[in-house]
């Protein structure tokens, strides 16, 4: 039986305002910004155009370092921001950033061996630390508007998801009822497992709906339902799993897999007269946790004639939920493969978001 994963509070994943500063991504979109503010401060102070090349390259320099030591200072001090409110945090990066402009300031000074508190250089000082208030408030204001979008993305996604299952439910609840109804007379202690399998599935998906769960769960859960619908279909079904080195103890939302193997079952499985296969793979590579569901289509004939509709819904859903847990580092995507549906799941780990 699946273990329930561990749950986080709402304090706890409110306290996700500051990114990660230690990741690659957010390092890119710094170092982006403090070029493009250079630029910015270079076209500003132009005199002449013999100078822009100078200009620009005294800016860049002296931007990236400082840009490259706030991160680098908010990543070593990111869990200790995030014992704080989201108020107290923005403040304390804030005037993180602002000590460090101070003291590459003075540090260009001494290099340069020029005065320290002269008129010059005090100018210099105050000059840097206006721009670097200005410049890192509207980034920390871009963060929080930004946290507080994904955050509603999330709410919006799982009060979908909560409408989503509790339509699945009676739908799969019936056929599996159904299946053990059968199988009390012919073999009751397969019934029985049949039973483990279905309340694994209910107690999951009754939970909590914003509480973690871990990918070994995930494919557990995953394989129980495969099992009912195995039961239900015969030898109409058969799945195939191709898993490897896939770290089990990886975080993800809950009830991520089974909606998405759902949607293969009833609209790649079901409509077709001779069945089909499901593939599961799965492959830990470079710090990230590929997925693929693949399923075989029915004949067009038989499409037609059994037209379905609403797997849209479940593959939006679970893209946002993903999005929203991994702060838009996680992927899903849908395609045709060899005339077959894929999806494909993709997210990091090890994760130290949220």
């Amino acid at each position: 039986m699946p273990a329930q994963g561990r749950a986080t509070t709402a304090q706890e994943r409110d306290r996700a305002f500051l990114p990660s500063f230690c990741s690659i991504r957010t390092v890119f979109g710094v170092v982006v910004s403090a070029e493009l503010l250079a630029v910015m401060l270079s076209l500003g102070n132009l005199g002449s155009l013999h100078r822009i090349v100078d200009q620009l390259s005294l800016h860049s320099l002296f931007i990236q370092w400082v840009a490259l030591a706030g991160i680098g200072a908010l990543c070593l001090l990111r869990p200790w921001l995030r014992g704080r409110s989201h108020g107290v945090a923005g403040l304390l990066a804030w005037l993180v950033l602002l000590l460090v402009t101070l003291l590459v300031s003075l540090g260009a000074r001494m290099v340069l061996e020029q005065p320290l508190l002269d008129r010059g250089g005090i100018l210099f000082l105050v000059q840097n630390l206006g721009i670097a208030a200005v410049a890192s408030a509207l980034i920390l204001r871009y963060l929080y508007v930004q946290y507080q979008w994904r955050r509603q993305v999330e709410a919006e996604s799982e009060a979908r998801f909560q409408a989503l299952q509790s339509r699945i439910r009676p739908h799969f609840l019936f056929n599996s009822m159904n299946t053990i109804a059968n199988l009390t007379r012919s073999d009751p202690r397969l019934a029985e497992e049949v039973v483990y399998d279905l309340s694994d599935l209910f107690r999951a998906s009754l939970a909590d709906v914003g509480r973690r769960s871990t990918l070994g769960d995930e494919l557990e859960l995953a394989r129980g339902y495969l099992r009912i619908e195995q039961l239900r279909l015969g030898e109409r079904l058969r799945v195939e799993w191709d898993l490897e080195g896939l770290p089990e103890q990886a975080l993800l939302p809950a009830l991520v897999l089974q909606p998405l193997l759902e949607n293969a079952v009833y609209h790649g499985i079901e409509p077709a007269q001779r069945g089909g296969v499901i593939h599961i793979s799965g492959r830990y590579r470079r710090r990230r946790v590929n997925l693929s569901i693949r399923n075989s289509m029915p004949e067009e004939a038989e499409r037609s004639r059994h037209h379905r509709s609403g797997n849209r819904m479940a593959l939006d859903n679970t893209r946002q939920r993903l999005q929203g847990f991994f702060a838009g580092e996680a992927s899903l995507t849908v395609g045709e493969v060899d005339g077959q549906h894929q999806v494909r799941l993709t997210f990091p780990y090890p994760w130290n978001e949220g």
